[in-house]
């Protein structure tokens, strides 16, 4: 197996994009990637694209070919383009995939996308092809909806562990005071702890500023053998795990629906892979569609005991300068959550960092990043590590 690394990058801003189409900001994220990363179009040899719902937000499915198509890549190349799809982890797996393709010799030059155009249908119709990555027959025929289920979650970890809604409402503010700093951000605007509490309640205990948004947005980045990286680009990142774990759809057949245990284990294995533990680690982007996902997360990914999640994000240690950046790009919650797009948004915002291109929100010597992105409610997890130097 070949070593890989990424050797360019964009995002398109996020938010609402009413004035664009799904593939005009897929097209401006992949083209904007082979700029970055000093190759030709021609020279790819294949395209990975992380789409979760283009058929209910869009009306539109085929996708792989469609990008191809707009990207003027199947005219006479017919580069092959496959979309891949694992929820709000699409995205996240459309890079494994792209990861594998590369270091297994298959293919040498590789484009991993992901887009969402979420705003083009009203809020119910949304959050009703949202659902869809729930457990149909068990939880969204009941009504359950994602706000619901994560409810459930924050319930329980504050009656096990004692976690708080001002901790809670801590993950938005920080988040929030690093996608003030981010020019792609949806939510620029910076919140208090007060402002979240205050703010209309979803399902308790979540408030809507616990809530990520309704989002457009497309990513893109590029990957190459390490061995030619440099033929390229003078900052290659180097991807030193890429790992994936599965879990029950449906909460009510999880151990400890608590801990996502996909994480766990997709967590265990990337730090196998990597030769790695927490505690390298520099800054980590994870999948923070409501607060309390984030909080679950740092625990499931070993940054800190099970339960202490929470005190951690409001003593600082999650913030830029704390023990472990936590979301430096504003993350789900600030940045925005395109579903499709997000696992590739993290990547490009932890290869930024690495190559130190972040501006005010650059975490000091930043040499290894991890990105966490889950599907549904955990039945999905993709862990990638990556460093500055091979």
């Amino acid at each position: 197996m070949r070593d890989v690394a990424i050797i360019g990058v964009k995002n398109t801003n996020f938010g609402e994009m009413w004035d664009r189409s799904f593939r005009d900001i897929v097209v401006e994220a992949g083209v904007g990637a082979i700029e970055d990363s000093g190759i030709s179009g021609e020279k790819l040899d294949g395209m990975y694209v992380g789409n979760m719902s283009g058929g209910q937000f869009v009306e539109q499915e085929h996708i792989g070919a469609l990008i191809a198509d707009y990207s003027g890549l199947s005219l006479d190349l017919h580069i092959p383009s496959t979309r891949v799809e694992a929820a709000c982890a699409s995205g996240g797996l459309a890079f494994r995939q792209a990861v594998m393709a590369v270091a297994s010799g298959h293919e040498d030059l590789v484009m991993a996308a992901g887009v969402e155009k979420m705003t083009d249908v009203s809020a119910t119709a949304a959050s009703a092809a949202l659902a869809a990555a729930a457990d149909r027959e068990w939880e969204g025929i009941m009504g359950a909806t994602f706000p619901g289920l994560y409810a459930m979650i924050a319930k329980m970890h504050m009656h096990q562990y004692g976690t708080t809604s001002e901790q809670l409402a801590a993950v938005a503010v920080k988040n929030h005071q690093n996608g003030s700093m981010n020019p792609i951000a949806q939510y620029k605007s910076r919140i208090t702890i007060d402002n979240v509490l205050n703010s209309i309640m979803v399902a308790d205990p979540l408030h809507i500023f616990d809530c990520s948004p309704i989002t457009d947005g497309a990513s893109a980045l590029v990957l190459a053998p390490a061995d030619i990286a440099h033929e390229y680009t003078d900052t290659p990142i180097y991807v030193k795990a890429t790992a994936q774990a599965s879990d029950t759809i449906a909460l009510h057949d999880r151990r400890d629906i608590t801990t996502l245990d996909a994480s766990v284990v997709a967590g265990k294995r990337a730090y196998e892979m990597a030769k790695m533990t927490p505690a390298d680690i520099d800054l980590v982007e994870v999948h923070d569609c409501f607060t309390i996902a984030e909080i679950c997360a740092i625990e499931d990914l070993g940054f800190v005991k099970k339960g202490l999640g929470g005190k951690m994000t409001e003593d600082g240690e999650t913030a830029i300068g704390g023990k472990i950046p936590v979301n430096t790009s504003g993350g789900l919650k600030a940045c925005g959550h395109p579903v499709g797009a997000t696992g590739i948004k993290q990547l490009v915002e932890v290869t930024q960092q690495l190559r130190g291109d972040s501006g005010p929100r650059q975490v000091d010597g930043a040499e290894v990043g991890m990105t966490h992105n889950v599907g549904g409610s955990g039945a999905t997890a993709v862990v990638n590590i990556l460093a500055r130097k091979r």
